[in-house]
């Protein structure tokens, strides 16, 4: 989000289709250039939390931890800085999007202190999430 350019929004909702429980150290994913994505209703894409911080373009992304893949309610848009929120919980902010496996799905990256699996935050198919406007890192 760039204060200087952005007005309110409203919040992107989803619902958790499936949960994933492993981390990795080493996972090599790569921030795209955008601080923003826009997204379709009926969009799959895969949450991964990360400690780490930088958001520079191509910043190498190793320590993750996977959430798991949430389906998109209706269109709009995904910000850097974007607070991540499931079931009424914080779970981190928005740091970016890894396309790695594009055109199947963005990796939402989402800072995380301390990054935790979906299944270590005890989440479950079906629990509603969405995306709150925040203000983007430092």
């Amino acid at each position: 989000m760039n204060p200087f350019e952005d007005g309110p929004k409203s919040a992107v909702a989803a619902t958790l289709v499936k949960i994933l429980a492993h981390r990795r150290t080493d996972r090599g994913m790569r921030l795209e250039p955008f601080a923003s994505r826009c997204v379709r209703a009926g969009e799959v894409h895969e949450l991964v939390a990360t400690d780490h911080a930088e958001t520079a373009a191509g910043a190498r992304i190793d320590r993750v931890a996977f959430l798991g893949f949430a389906e998109i309610d209706a269109g709009g848009v995904l910000d850097r800085g974007d607070e991540l929120w499931i079931a009424g919980r914080r779970i981190g902010v928005l740091l970016g999007f890894d396309g790695c496996h594009l055109p199947n799905h963005y990796n939402v990256l989402v800072r995380a202190e301390p990054p935790r699996s979906g299944t270590e935050l005890g989440l479950a198919p079906g629990e509603r999430l969405a995306f709150r406007q925040g203000a983007p890192p430092d």
